[in-house]
């Protein structure tokens, strides 16, 4: 293996655990006509999308740094994609309900990945090779909503289905399964052994519960709770969306709406992660207020950016124009790509023998967000459906405050070795940016 090679096995991987996690999405009409779900239903199960995410991923980050990230990878495509073959055959909502509860932890892979790519590439070009993986990853998303609602059609009749759903659900386990068997059989976890052996060393339960707690931990689990558990919310929901809330009656195109966010939210990562590298690099102040701390400075912008573009989300909404809201939806997803890029710079820059377990904590926490807001833009109390993106830019506004506090210079300068539960040092050294 070279260290392309294992960002392209990262990758493919990723982008299709993305698309298996919400492959429910395009379908959820029919679903809902075929088990009788009313609208918050739907809210219920899109969150439910992301109810196992949250331990799952702090879990395989700790083992991908104890075992690998090939064996852990392809543990989970294996038992993901059985059991997407056997939603395909539930005959009551709630073993179906259990079973894509299951698949739906396809979305922890994302960990796996990024310490994967941690364990091959060198810390000045982290942030655009996770950006990568992680961008065209999460364009999975996009993928399942642009192509599965063509490839099975409304008039879908075929081989052993003639459910479209269904048959969507039982190929895709298929292909999950092929993918698991060759990213075991062909993926290496680091580049030496040396950098095998740092990494395995430092999965410890003492070692984890350290860097669990450590602000800049803290700051980017939050900052990721906003940014990336967004998006998941809105992967989940704006298929809905778009379909009820400006009476798009076309399955496939209120499912291309949707995905014109979920193309943003994915294929512009890479920049955020790029812009991270570029200014570390460089040494330049963007946002002079954090002299000094350039990561940290971009990360601010971005995160400030989705703040905004949520009240715009509202407000393009209420206009009552669906292509306006369709333009301001992808503001949103640029928004979450350049905040999710700048963040996983950092967390393998400033955490380099943990990357897994940080990950995992951060991404774990982060899809928080995924659970929590399709509840909100559901919610039976709000006005419209339109309201509801207003009500969570609002929430997002302490954590900008949080992550304002944690970015000052001399905050930022011990952020990987004082924490919330203590502020004793574990003999790492400070970020340096």
């Amino acid at each position: 293996m070279t260290k392309y090679r294992t960002l392209l096995l990262a990758t493919v991987g990723f982008n299709f655990s993305f698309l298996i996690w919400f492959s429910f999405a395009p379908f959820t009409g029919p679903m809902a006509e075929e088990f009788g779900l009313s609208l918050a239903e739907i809210g219920v199960l899109s969150s439910a999308a992301i109810w196992l995410a949250p331990f799952g991923r702090m879990l395989t980050g700790w083992l991908s740094d104890k075992f690998g990230a090939p064996t852990v990878f392809a543990i989970v495509l294996g038992y993901v994609g059985v059991f997407s073959m056997a939603s395909a055959f539930a005959e009551t909502y709630t073993v179906f309900f259990v079973e894509r509860l299951i698949v739906a932890t396809a979305g922890i892979t994302f960990v796996i990945g990024i310490q994967h790519v941690a364990e091959w590439f060198d810390e000045e070009n982290l942030g655009l090779a996770e950006g990568i993986y992680a961008g065209v990853g999460n364009a999975g998303a996009a993928a399942g909503a642009l192509v599965l609602p063509r490839v099975f059609g409304t008039n879908w009749d075929g081989p052993l289905f003639a459910t479209n759903w269904r048959a969507a659900f039982f190929y895709t386990g298929v292909v999950a399964v092929g993918l698991a068997v060759v990213y075991y059989a062909f993926g290496e976890a680091a580049k030496d052994e040396q950098t095998r052996q740092a990494t395995k060393d430092g999965a410890t339960l003492s070692e984890w519960l350290h860097t669990a707690t450590r602000y800049g931990t803290v700051v980017l689990a939050f900052a990721y709770v906003m940014t990336f558990g967004l998006e998941l919310s809105m992967n989940g929901w704006l298929a809905t969306y778009y379909r009820e809330g400006f009476g798009t009656d076309s399955l496939v195109l209120a499912s291309t709406f949707a995905g014109t966010f979920s193309i943003a939210a994915g294929l512009l990562r890479p920049v955020g992660g790029y812009v991270s590298d570029r200014v570390a690099r460089e040494e330049r102040d963007i946002l002079p207020v954090f002299t000094g701390r350039y990561r940290e400075q971009w990360t601010f912008v971005a995160l400030s950016f989705v703040v905004v573009a949520m009240f715009g989300m509202t407000l393009a909404g209420l206009s009552g124009d669906v292509l306006v809201a369709v333009a301001a939806g992808f503001l949103v997803g640029m928004g979450c790509a350049f905040a999710e890029g700048a963040i996983f710079a950092q967390v393998p820059a400033m955490f380099p023998n943990n990357s897994g377990a940080v990950a995992g904590v951060v991404g774990g926490v982060g899809t928080v967000g995924g659970i929590v807001y399709p509840l909100v833009y559901a919610a039976p109390l709000l006005p419209n459906l339109h309201v509801g993106y207003a009500v969570v830019a609002a929430s997002m506004i302490p954590i900008v405050a949080l992550a304002g506090w944690v970015f000052q210079p001399h905050v930022a300068a011990e952020a990987t070795t004082s924490g919330f539960l203590d502020r004793s040092d574990s003999g790492a050294e400070p970020s340096d940016d």
